[in-house]
């Protein structure tokens, strides 16, 4: 089982995360359809945060993962 990844990166480093795009997702599809999904969740709620979109993403399949910020690499 090959699984994919998607970074959702942030200004702030320790707002990154990182979901699993859920099986039949091309990356393109996954990329377009989380894009949609937070400009929803912007749209209801400008004050949103991490907690707001965390289980509309996973209601959709996108499951996020834990993960260690390794240091800078530039």
């Amino acid at each position: 089982m090959n699984e994919t990844l998607m970074v959702l990166p942030a200004k702030d480093c320790t707002s990154i995360r990182i979901v699993r795009i859920p099986d039949g997702f091309e990356q393109h599809e996954a990329f377009r359809h989380v894009t949609g999904l937070i400009a929803s969740i912007e749209e209801d709620n400008p004050d949103y945060d991490w907690e707001d979109i965390a289980p509309v993403l996973e209601d959709h399949g996108f499951v996020p993962v834990d993960f260690v910020l390794g240091p800078a690499l530039d």
